[in-house]
């Protein structure tokens, strides 16, 4: 089962302090929040953003492959130069979160899901889906009444498809399916 990715929040070591004053003051399409303890590099392709720490700390989020998120930290890189801030080490990158959508392709009974199945939580009346959690892969789906359903927590893509798969079986295996 195929899950599409919505959003992979990563984390970038840069391994060295940053001048953020300086750094947004020499380069364009940096912003400097007030009362934000770092500045946002806004990207327009791929369209994401990048929080930035004087720590060398760079949190990036609205990616949608492993291949935005190395275009994306290109685009940075080549903004330190712009800026003439040597970056002296590859920079480290990780996974931290990825948000996929996917369709059961049934209607599901929540209240026979919740009642059912372990781990799960469903509260309508303050929320409209069932939050259902998987050990392995370690994920949190948002499954609602229609079939479809959020999948977050995956580190990989094929955490992401896995994670569907398992949750399709699981939901016909409560039989909690509505025909």
């Amino acid at each position: 089962m195929k899950a599409k990715i919505e959003n992979i929040v990563s984390s970038i070591t840069l391994g060295q302090d940053i001048d953020l004053k300086y750094f947004a003051k020499s380069v364009s399409g940096i912003s400097k929040p007030p009362r934000f303890p770092g500045v946002i590099y806004r990207i327009e392709k791929p369209r994401l953003a990048m929080l930035i720490f004087r720590t060398g700390k760079v949190i990036c989020s609205g990616a949608r492959s492993r291949n935005e998120i190395n275009m994306a930290v290109e685009q940075l890189l080549k903004k330190f130069k712009e800026a003439k801030i040597k970056i002296k080490a590859k920079p480290k990158i990780e996974v931290q979160n990825i948000v996929a959508s996917s369709s059961l392709n049934f209607r599901v009974n929540l209240d026979v899901l919740a009642t059912e199945c372990e781990n799960t939580e469903y509260e309508p009346e303050q929320f409209p889906g069932l939050i259902f959690r998987l050990d392995e892969p370690k994920t949190v789906m948002l499954i609602f009444r229609s079939g479809k359903m959020i999948i977050t927590g995956a580190k990989t893509p094929k955490d992401a498809d896995l994670a569907a798969e398992r949750t399709r079986r699981i939901v016909k295996g409560f039989n909690a399916t509505i025909t």
